[in-house]
């Protein structure tokens, strides 16, 4: 599999593992370009024979910090941009829990919005413990279209992730690990150490078993995605209209505090 033609992201092998490393900035912040390549590098890693296990993590300070405010504001002064990437947002999710390889997600730093639903759809999650996790859509006056609300229920329960949701919340690792959202929280010294013990114990099973003890637990997500995924990003859509979208990227872009009118 040729990977050269990515963008915002790389890839190194190391024998039967594929490690792919997110690589946009500092804060690996999505815009269109990440959008474009994680749309489809999930169905690339899918017809790749060169690898049984991948491993998902952030090459900068952060593992995705969310949508870039540049590219949002295009999207508001332009609306037919956002219409343009719906089926990338759907394909995002379709194609990570459609993956067949065990996916391990090396949390090594903040992950919000479609950063934490990318993260969340992995098999494992193994976190640095300084790093910070959460879904802050509602704070900018989006809908969490892009599977958040397909994910967190079904990690912490219905209660607790409409809690998180709706408050736009960023949780620490140490709290995610206790909720159930993530596998484990380690010291950022311990962090390759426990991500390569997890992928040596997967990768000693056979690779069919594996495979598809994966593609059989999840089909009920997938399932719940079919469901959710084309209401979630025509609401996510409808709320890039309103004021209150607006003011939130302004607020952000000029480091302020928000002043929502419910518009």
């Amino acid at each position: 599999m040729d990977y050269s033609d990515y963008k915002t992201i790389r890839f190194e092998r190391e024998g039967r593992v594929l490690r792919v490393l997110l690589d946009n900035g500092p804060m690996n912040v999505v815009d269109h370009d990440l959008h474009t390549d994680l749309s489809r590098v999930f169905e690339d890693i899918q017809h790749d024979d060169g690898c049984d296990l991948v491993i998902l993590t952030g090459a900068n300070k952060a593992f995705c910090a969310g949508g870039d405010a540049s590219w949002m504001q295009s999207m508001i002064d332009s609306p037919e941009l956002f219409k343009a990437i719906a089926t990338d947002a759907k394909r995002i999710v379709f194609s990570l829990l459609e993956l067949e390889k065990p996916l391990i997600c090396k949390l090594n730093g903040a992950a919000a919005g479609l950063g934490a639903t990318i993260a969340l759809m992995s098999d494992i999650i193994i976190a640095d413990d300084n790093a910070m996790i959460g879904d802050p859509h509602v704070k900018m006056g989006f809908v969490a279209g892009d599977g958040g609300a397909v994910i967190w229920p079904q990690l912490v329960g219905f209660a607790k992730a409409k809690e998180l949701l709706l408050t736009g919340d960023m949780l620490n690792a140490k709290e995610a690990m206790d909720l159930g959202l993530i596998n484990y929280a380690v010291p950022t010294a311990q962090l390759e150490d426990k991500v390569q013990h997890l992928a040596n114990r997967i990768l000693a099973n056979p690779r069919w078993a594996v495979r598809w003890t994966k593609t059989v637990t999840n089909m009920t997500l997938r399932d719940i995605a079919q469901r959710l995924m084309d209401p979630a990003v025509a609401y996510e859509m409808m709320s890039n209209l309103t004021d209150d979208h607006q003011e939130a990227v302004n607020a952000f872009r000029e480091k302020r505090k928000p002043n929502f009118t419910g518009n």
